[in-house]
């Protein structure tokens, strides 16, 4: 550990996953974690320091406005307990600004790390719904720290998500075996913000039955295993016809779907990645045709721009977090 640590005292070790939300029709309501983690060691220091590798080492590293930092003084703040400062060592494989949950990993975090230098003792609900209410929205929290699909409700009146995270319910359904993920990276991030500015403050009557419907039959198709349904459960109509002028990988990749093993295309949450589910090379018959899926990938790309594509398998489990005298 980094040498600010003092010694004999406790660390705590956090493994966070990636989550891409939506899946297309699930807007705000569901999630799914990928094996791509942030990892975090934390002890108690004389000043706060964080030594980062991996993805976006600077961004990470950096101590001014650091996402972390501040969600875990905030939590901190608003429970009337004292600042520990932290000696933190962080592995990142997260894709930041890409619509991969990051945000939600580190609020994550930062809550609990909040509950464990502040003597908070709070269990994973709470720790959940603390996060969630900084968020604002509990789909890739939920996802993140549960691992596997979730549906994530909270509902409060008209009060908002942020407002009711107390009032939330959440459901995981285990990926089905020999399905996996290939998400597609742009270049140029894009912050959730602008995002969802871009869209319509309401939606018309068959705009909200369609995607009620895809939703349900997304819901149904992943516990079950139904692969060919997948190619019609993930149409939208609330989000992702409005963010492909953000998003223009989506419209340029939305043709694999149904060919190659793929069996959706997708955004990964609010983009601008794609996330395209797929069956296991094995399944598909050999490596030679999933390699065939990449470079067809970066053919359809090229007119776009370049990209990277990362490989990866479904997460079952969640987020770890342990303390260690």
């Amino acid at each position: 550990m980094n040498s600010g640590m003092k010694s004999g005292v406790k660390t705590a070790k956090l493994r966070l996953p990636a989550t891409s939300a939506n899946l297309g029709p699930g807007f705000d309501a569901l999630a799914l974690a990928l094996e791509l983690f942030l990892e975090i060691e934390a002890a108690p220091a004389e000043r706060f320091s964080i030594t980062a590798s991996g993805r976006n080492p600077d961004i990470c590293a950096g101590l001014n406005r650091n996402l972390l930092i501040q969600t875990y003084e905030g939590v901190l703040a608003g429970e009337r307990r004292p600042v520990v400062p932290l000696a933190i060592r962080m592995g990142n494989g997260i894709p930041v600004g890409m619509g991969c949950g990051s945000s939600a990993a580190v609020r994550l975090a930062g809550v609990a790390l909040a509950s464990a230098f502040g003597d908070l003792g709070w269990d994973a609900g709470r720790i959940v719904e603390r996060a969630t209410r900084i968020e604002g929205h509990p789909d890739n929290v939920a996802a993140c720290w549960h691992g596997g699909l979730t549906i994530a409700a909270c509902w409060h009146g008209g009060l908002t998500i942020a407002a009711c995270a107390e009032e939330l319910a959440i459901v995981t359904i285990p990926p089905p075996a020999g399905w996996r993920a290939l998400l597609v990276l742009p270049e140029t991030p894009v912050a959730t913000s602008k995002a969802r500015s871009i869209l319509p403050q309401s939606y018309g009557q068959q705009d909200v039955v369609a995607s009620v419907q895809s939703v349900a039959l997304l819901t149904a198709a992943f516990a079950l295993g139904r692969a060919d349904l997948m190619r019609a459960a993930t149409r939208d109509r609330l989000h992702q016809p409005y963010r492909m002028q953000l998003c223009p990988l989506l419209p340029a990749l939305l043709p694999l779907a149904g060919s190659l093993g793929v069996i959706s295309v997708t955004l990964s949450g609010a983009g601008p990645a794609v996330l395209l589910l797929t069956r296991k090379a094995e399944e598909e018959g050999s490596l030679v045709e999933r390699e065939t899926l990449k470079q067809t990938i970066r053919e359809l790309a090229q007119p776009v721009c370049r990209v990277e594509i990362v490989d990866t398998a479904l997460c079952h489990q969640g987020a770890r977090f342990s303390l260690e005298e």
